[in-house]
């Protein structure tokens, strides 16, 4: 039987078995210091699907960063089927700055599917289609609340795909919530150009929470272990189905206690809606 073939990518070539970190070239600072998207590559040995894990699109959130961090690390991934890349920082500024956002004040995520001669956020937008979604078959695309807020471990599908739904499901979060796709977003472009992605939604930015990490990890091996990725052994499944809401909305509260802003959204327990706490 014919070897599989090495995964190209940035101008290398991964061989099977192997792995390797890919610096994408993204831009320069004022001072000339190169800027680029470290984009790290698990090729495996077997034949198998095209998966990629991403992180820090909103420069702030910084769980998803320890999520990608911990799953490089798994044994699990050392006898991988099929490819797996991960890009821990989409946006190595706003990380750098603290800031959910570009330096001109863009939303990273809002600037899909981009293009190669646009903004800067367009122009990032544009390497991470072509070089990572175009060649893949499903994304795991992690966030978490902004500033002061906070999520409960949620996935974010779209409505009426069963596959997706199952994979959701099999996340093992809390939530599963149908969301609406928002124009110039990673999942609208990328399911556009034939790729499902899930959402995860947990914490909040700019703090590590360790409950969140752990759904996130756990779940991204009960998916990789569906798609035969991966074995089974340290993959324990979800203990219960997660609540499954079509719609959401939000609760505005008039005060806090402890006088933070009275901006904060929170979700009305027991309810059929996304679950939110800002507390």
């Amino acid at each position: 039987m014919a070897g599989r073939n090495a995964f190209e990518f940035g101008g290398q070539r991964v061989a099977p078995g192997n792995r390797a970190t890919v610096d994408l070239p993204v831009s320069v600072l004022s001072d000339h210091t190169p800027v680029t998207m470290s984009v790290h590559v698990i090729h495996g040995r077997r034949e198998g699907p095209t998966v990629f894990i991403c992180a820090g699109i909103h420069g702030d959130e910084i769980i998803g960063v320890e999520i990608v961090r911990r799953l490089l690390a798994m044994k699990n991934l050392n006898s991988l089927s099929g490819t797996l890349i991960t890009v821990p920082i989409v946006n190595a500024f706003g990380f750098l700055n603290r800031s959910r956002y570009l330096p001109d004040r863009r939303d990273l995520n809002r600037c899909f599917p981009g293009s190669e001669t646009g903004s800067l956020g367009s122009r990032i937008a544009y390497i991470f289609m072509t070089e990572i979604v175009q060649r893949c078959d499903l994304g795991i695309d992690l966030h978490s609340a902004a500033v002061h807020r906070t999520n409960l471990p949620q996935i974010r599908i779209s409505n009426g795909d069963p596959a997706t739904r199952r994979l959701a499901d099999l996340f093992g979060a809390p939530v599963v919530l149908c969301s609406n796709l928002r124009d110039g977003s990673l999942r609208g472009a990328a399911e556009g150009s034939g790729a499902k992605v899930l959402l995860y939604e947990a914490g909040e930015a700019l703090r590590f929470d360790e409950m969140p990490v752990r759904a996130g990890v756990l779940g991204i091996l009960r998916v990789l272990h569906e798609m035969e990725m991966i074995s089974a052994k340290g993959v324990s499944k979800a203990k219960s189905m997660p609540l499954f809401c079509r719609s959401s909305r939000w609760v505005r509260i008039p005060s806090f206690a402890d006088n933070r802003s009275n901006d904060t959204r929170t979700c009305i327990p027991g309810c059929a809606d996304k679950i939110r706490a800002g507390c």
